[in-house]
């Protein structure tokens, strides 16, 4: 048998996080396997069915790994309205669904609660199909269906507590139990990897393979990913979005291994291995079935630590986006002919071992291609105070009689003029740092102001200078 595992997203405008692992876990298992990966696009909501969306998902499974072309698909569940109206009339003509005229509001008139579930009320009565009639499964009375679960082993539930179930609507449309275990059948889906969240469906979905004489498939359902206070992600409340993260300078290489760790560790007690590794030794069966955490702060230091274990050609292409303005990142505060990429090269090794994110290479970098620094008023006002005149006018002093402007003699130059002052070279460069790239923090100085140059140096004292009188 070949194994054959599927991911099946809906087109919502963004991809969720949680989404990006179950595919990556469905990748994983299916190269383990030799096995077939398949996208579905559960595109029969047509509120949420636009090319850019789908076009969406594409691109975010192109970018942690899963490109266009190495799996089987994209399939579109639209596509197969008729199959799903098919099984529907085999599950009637069966015995096995009915047909169903009631209203929420008869049922609970009938049963005295909202909270109680359909109380069989049609199952007998031999309806035939018309408008507004939804069609019902006829759950067993009695038995039980045991979902068999590489993660959690086999969750058992009673037959009797499971209602008769909508299985097609008043208009004759399927919904999405029925459409989902049409189409895995239909594609020849063996193993079915995904959230946690759609276990309590699986009986009703294993129910509907028993009923149309196919053999259910094996399930796994991982564990559920929650933020700091333990409740499930949302996309209304949480920073969810794959492209979010990966438009704010995320690489796609921390994501995967991040993503991966949300109810799975590799062995010898590490977390950040290579891709390689995680294909060869990730386990479903080993997969933790709780809550898994995603620690945004975690995940960024994740980050940080994938940037700077790059080679430094690589750090400079991968910075190129955020330089340039190209794709989807917002272009820098410089125009494209002022960006010198022979001054950015000979800074990369620097900025590299300092950002966490590669959108954070703008403002470390803005001031050697802008006219004149972006100023930071909190940190002019916390720089420029009593003395700060005196020390710019004696540095620039200094700075214009040096015969060789080169970082180690430009620190001696301004370490000299703070100890006359009274000044250790901490206090001494701040005052320059400001008036040089408008921030008190940021890349080593003296490499910066070597870089920068000695005319462009010159006039950035001299117009903090002006601007302090």
């Amino acid at each position: 048998m070949t194994v054959r595992v599927r991911f099946a997203p809906s087109p919502t405008g963004m991809f969720h996080v949680g989404g990006a692992r179950s595919a990556l876990q469905n990748w994983i298992y299916a190269k383990q396997q030799g096995g077939v990966f398949v996208l579905r696009i559960e595109d029969t909501d047509a509120a949420r069915n636009k090319p850019e969306w789908t076009e969406g998902i594409l691109s975010a499974l192109d970018w942690i790994g899963i490109e266009r072309g190495s799996y089987e698909g994209p399939y579109f569940q639209s596509e197969y309205a008729g199959e799903h109206r098919a099984a529907a009339a085999r599950l009637h003509a069966s015995g096995r669904a009915y047909y169903c005229d009631c209203t929420r509001e008869a049922v609970q008139a009938r049963t005295g609660s909202q909270y109680q579930g359909y109380d069989g009320f049609c199952r007998d009565r031999g309806l035939p199909a018309g408008e507004g009639r939804a069609l019902r499964f006829r759950t067993p009375d009695e038995g039980e269906t045991v979902v068999v679960d590489l993660i959690r082993g086999e969750p058992t539930f009673e037959n009797k507590l499971i209602e008769d179930f909508v299985i097609a609507r008043g208009d004759g449309s399927p919904v999405f139990l029925l459409a989902n275990v049409v189409d895995d059948m239909t594609m020849g889906i063996t193993h079915v990897i995904r959230a946690e969240e759609h276990l309590p469906n699986t009986p009703k979905q294993q129910l509907l393979w028993d009923a149309l004489g196919v053999k259910p498939p094996i399930w796994a359902h991982v564990p559920v990913v929650v933020n700091e206070k333990r409740q499930k992600l949302s996309k209304r409340r949480d920073k969810v979005a794959l492209e979010a993260f990966r438009d704010e300078g995320y690489l796609a290489s921390a994501m995967r291994n991040y993503l991966m760790l949300l109810g799975w560790a590799p062995s010898g007690n590490r977390e950040i291995v290579e891709w390689s590794v995680i294909e060869q030794e990730y386990r479903l069966a080993e997969v933790n079935p709780s809550p898994a955490f995603f620690d945004e702060k975690k995940l960024r230091a994740f980050n940080g630590e994938y940037i700077r274990a790059l080679e430094v050609e690589e750090f400079v292409e991968a910075c190129r986006p955020w330089l340039t303005g190209t794709g989807t990142i917002a272009p820098p505060p410089w125009q494209p002919e002022e960006f010198d990429a022979d001054a950015f090269a000979a800074v990369a090794p620097l900025a590299q071992t300092r950002i966490a994110l590669l959108s954070e290479i703008v403002p470390n970098v803005d001031f050697l291609f802008l006219a004149a620094p972006l100023i930071d008023e909190a940190a002019w006002a916390k720089a420029m105070k009593e003395g700060a005149a005196e020390l710019l006018d004696a540095a620039t002093a200094a700075f214009e009689a040096l015969e060789s402007w080169d970082a180690e003699t430009l620190k001696s130059t301004l370490e000299a003029v703070g100890a006359e002052r009274g000044l250790k070279l901490g206090k001494a460069q701040a005052p320059v740092r400001v008036a040089v790239t408008g921030r008190t923090v940021g890349l080593p100085l003296f490499e910066s102001l070597e870089v920068l140059g000695r005319e462009r140096t010159l006039s950035r004292l001299r117009a903090a200078r002006v601007r302090l009188v």
